[in-house]
């Protein structure tokens, strides 16, 4: 059904794909709550966090953005700005909201490192894809062997702290979380395709 692995190469030969959709720059008090309105909204949510790359040995920078998405909307949250704030974390140990997302053991230690909490509701996809006999862990090859499709990865390794977010670093960060989402519902489909 799906190919359990793909080389770099045929990954190189597909057409890129980006979240087309809103994106929400949250910085504030008054973003931060029109954001977290509209996501109550949702019980199905894709996830990722951001956060400078250290290039030198022993320095570690604590989360800068997190990200969460739908289908056509996405909120980047500065944490670096904003913090973690309860809300956030009410949403994080909320089990009846699913948040999708992929490695979420590195993007939980970083949040825990912020303020401890204990994460409900989290689907890793690198665990998920097991189930369907996709050996790749990278995002970007399950986006490849799920979608058919590669993302960006052109953003990673900038400056998540920066005073402004490029409207790439938008883009990619909101890519991230989005794409899980996408990942996510196809490998339902193909579930119930099957039933």
């Amino acid at each position: 059904m799906f190919l359990s692995e793909i080389a770099k190469e045929e990954i190189n030969k597909l057409k890129v794909h980006q979240f087309e959709g809103r994106i929400s720059v949250v910085e504030n008090s008054e973003d931060f709550d029109k954001a977290m309105s509209e996501i109550a909204k949702y019980k199905l949510l894709g996830f990722d966090t951001e956060t400078k790359p250290a290039f030198k040995k022993g320095v570690k920078h604590k989360v800068a953005l997190i990200q969460i998405s739908n289908s056509h909307e996405a909120w980047l949250f500065r944490a670096n700005r904003i913090g973690f704030p309860s809300e956030l974390i009410d949403l994080f140990e909320d089990e009846e909201i699913l948040k999708v997302g992929v490695g979420l053991n590195d993007d939980m230690r970083g949040l825990r490192e912020m303020k401890g909490f204990k994460p409900a509701g989290f689907l890793d996809l690198q665990k998920y894809v097991e189930a369907f006999k996709i050996e790749s862990k990278s995002l970007k090859k399950i986006v490849a062997i799920v979608l058919g499709y590669k993302i960006s990865k052109s953003q990673q390794m900038s400056n998540w702290e920066s005073p402004e977010l490029t409207e790439s670093q938008q883009r990619y960060a909101a890519t991230d979380a989005w794409v899980c989402l996408e990942v996510y519902h196809k490998l339902r489909n193909s579930i119930s395709k099957f039933k």
